[in-house]
């Protein structure tokens, strides 16, 4: 009786839970898994590991970052939807949560109704940019070469549902202009082709295309933020340059299966908070051309609200360009 007296005081000195015969251990009592639904080394692995690495200072248990890659993202996501509601398997997705809930007819899962949204990330800014040499000079002029030449402009992007392809869309349906789409297999193959000029026009997050850029590879002319890019200040916005309420950025958020405990939530969500804003965290979103996600818009109830809106915000696009992934 004394030696359990005494494991319990030191227990009680260290900080440690002490539950009664047969409750469950102070959550978390072991590793996280956080699936990231794209391969590793992209930008939304990037984001995650940062996080991840953050967070599981605060929680007190490693959060082990597992790429599961296919599908356009909704591989992983599916998972996650069908993982034990315990808190210890959570997902980190970008917009492609939103879009997939029309990009793919046979979804086999249910975007809004299957997870328990945790909070917003980031939101990386995307750039339309051209092949150098292209004609235009500003974005207007681009709008006008467009629709003057709609057969002869090719648009590269990094295959469906990718955010180039996203951007892509959301852009012609607002100029009211379709032009010659060139699907890839990712990113780095239409980039090459742009600086190549082999294609005329690309729009893609900062992460891949602010090097180029700056290196003038390319010729860029707007941002899709409604603010203006830090990391590029001499680009103007879409909005700025006359395309009203024209705003994508590739966002992030984490996610819970449907089912976890509200205060499970509400702790990875304070262990979220606390790693955006995190110095380091904060410097190296500054290196990807990005920042976290203000303080307001971080809350479980926010990130579900914002989540709705984005659904039915491309639906319409996604339904008119009549192009899906399955």
């Amino acid at each position: 009786m004394r030696m359990k007296h005494a494991l319990v005081a030191a227990a009680a000195v260290l900080g440690l839970a002490v539950s009664p015969a047969g409750a469950q251990p102070a959550y978390p009592s072991r590793p996280i898994t956080m699936v990231v639904p794209f391969s590793a080394g992209g930008p939304t692995d990037t984001v995650a590991r940062l996080v991840a690495e953050s967070m599981s200072k605060t929680l007190g248990q490693q959060i082990i970052v597992e790429n599961v890659g296919g599908a356009g993202g909704t591989r992983g996501a599916g998972q996650v939807a069908k993982a034990s509601p315990d808190g210890y398997t959570v997902l980190l997705h970008h917009i492609g949560q939103a879009t997939s809930a029309s990009l793919y007819r046979k979804l086999p899962y249910n975007v809004l109704t299957d997870f328990e949204d945790v909070g917003l990330v980031t939101a990386v800014p995307m750039t339309l940019i051209a092949k150098p040499g292209f004609e235009p000079k500003t974005i207007t002029d681009v709008i006008d070469y467009v629709k003057k030449n709609k057969d002869r402009v090719t648009y590269g992007n990094a295959g469906v549902g990718a955010a180039s392809h996203l951007c892509g869309m959301l852009f012609m349906s607002a100029i009211g202009t379709q032009m010659t789409t060139v699907p890839y297999q990712g990113t780095g193959p239409a980039m090459n082709d742009l600086v190549g000029g082999q294609i005329d026009l690309l729009c893609d997050q900062t992460t891949n295309t602010t090097g180029q850029i700056k290196g003038g590879k390319v010729k860029a002319y707007a941002v899709t933020t409604k603010d203006r890019v830090k990391s590029l200040p001499d680009l103007p916005t879409m909005q700025e340059s006359g395309l009203k309420d024209f705003e994508v950025a590739v966002w992030h958020g984490v996610y819970a299966p449907k089912g976890t405990p509200k205060e499970i939530v509400d702790k990875l969500n304070a262990a979220l908070n606390v790693a955006l804003d995190d110095p380091k965290v904060i410097a190296r979103f500054a290196d990807l051309g990005t920042e976290p996600e203000p303080k307001d818009r971080r809350s479980p109830a926010f990130h579900k609200q914002f989540l709705a809106a984005e659904v039915a915000k491309w639906k319409p696009v996604i339904e008119a360009a009549g192009v899906y992934a399955d």
